[in-house]
């Protein structure tokens, strides 16, 4: 049976996860949130990992909720009524977007074509999404009777604006990748043979900094999103500095660049 993630390392410090499901567009199952939630858990505790590549294979990265085989949430107590039931899987797969969100490392998503329904918030969950042209993004979320799971309401508006998200989420008109580099859905949108190479280039532009200051900017740039002040952004900013300028490896940053060579971060 093939595994429905694969997971391979295309360069040191580079960790790549590979939705593999193409018959169905690479529709989620419980098993493959599973999945996918254990390897973020995983990862968040392994600082070689550098930065995470999320993408897809076939002709489509994520079509969304396997609405004919998934069957019902897994983890809920016998005896439970539906609703009780259903809530309970909404909170379970909540874990996903926020996982990825305050993972330390870097997540890029490369979405190699149709992004639907939970896969769209896998994409914007990620800190950067680039994309190939002609992809498009589809609300397809509408179909269950919502317009917007997963956090994808808040997502789409900090990207794109709170009238452009209205009018993308709530018609669940398709966007296509170069409207949606155009807007600030996506960073970027490249042809279809150059998108892991794409991906490959922003990972070592981040792989050259000092380890610990890239998971504390993560940190400050997701958390100051909805800081009170310009005062309390500088504050935390202030105190990540502090915390990556006291490592090793931000001396040897320094003194790389003085060189003018790579730096050899040890992690200390």
């Amino acid at each position: 049976m093939t595994d429905p993630i694969l997971f391979d390392t295309p360069e040191k410090g580079v960790l790549r996860m590979t939705l593999n499901r193409p018959d169905v567009l690479n529709a989620l199952n419980w098993d493959i949130y599973t999945a996918l939630l254990g390897k973020l858990e995983e990862v968040r505790a392994d600082p070689d990992v550098r930065v995470v590549i999320l993408t897809g294979t076939g002709r489509g990265f994520c079509s969304g909720h396997d609405l004919k085989s998934a069957g019902p949430f897994p983890h809920a107590r016998e005896g439970l009524g539906k609703p009780y039931a259903n809530r309970q899987g909404m909170l379970w797969l909540n874990r996903i977007p926020l996982a990825m969100r305050t993972l330390p490392q870097p997540i890029l998503c490369a979405v190699n074509g149709t992004v639907a329904g939970v896969g769209y918030t896998l994409a914007m969950a990620s800190d950067m999404c680039i994309a190939v042209r002609g992809a498009k993004f589809i609300n397809t979320i509408h179909n269950a009777a919502t317009g917007a799971e997963f956090g994808l309401s808040y997502l789409v508006s900090k990207a794109v604006g709170s009238q452009r998200a209205a009018e993308i989420l709530l018609t669940a008109r398709p966007v296509e990748a170069e409207e949606a580099e155009r807007i600030g859905l996506i960073l970027r949108a490249v042809e279809p043979d150059g998108l892991m190479d794409e991906a490959l280039t922003i990972a070592r532009g981040i792989m050259v900094n000092v380890p610990l200051g890239v998971w504390l900017t993560k940190q400050s740039l997701w958390l100051n999103q909805s800081a009170g002040s310009l005062e309390a952004a500088i504050e935390l900013e202030n105190r990540a500095v502090m915390i990556a300028q006291s490592t090793e490896d931000a001396k040897e940053k320094r003194q790389s660049f003085w060189e003018k060579r790579a730096p050899n971060f040890t992690l200390t």
